[in-house]
């Protein structure tokens, strides 16, 4: 099996471009998520494609219940997923209602 090059290192650039981190859309304000921040301190969320439903989902837990779990609309952005997640999981922890997109 044949190697690949190694990168040159003194050009390598990695991280994120500081002018488009926390804007979303190309928008000015920060892209604030605060439930989802709070959440992943002691919790998890997942995003991706599960077998079972064939689709993108976002599922929220706190290490003990699943708050929301999402599928990912058509046509729906990345940032439009992840907002609505953020959005049930403070209905979940405010209201005590949990999202089940997944299962209903």
């Amino acid at each position: 099996m044949e190697r690949r090059p190694k990168p040159d290192a003194g050009n390598a650039r990695s991280g994120v471009n500081k002018d488009a981190a926390g804007k979303v859309d190309g928008a000015s304000a920060p892209w604030e998520l605060p439930h989802i921040a709070e959440l992943i301190t002691d919790g998890q969320i997942t995003v991706g494609v599960v077998r079972p439903v064939g689709r993108c989902v976002a599922i929220a837990n706190d290490g003990e219940n699943t708050l929301a779990m999402l599928v990912k609309r058509k046509g729906e952005t990345f940032a439009q997923l992840l907002t609505r997640l953020d959005l049930a999981i403070a209905k979940a922890e405010t209201e005590g209602v949990f999202t089940d997109e997944i299962n209903s």
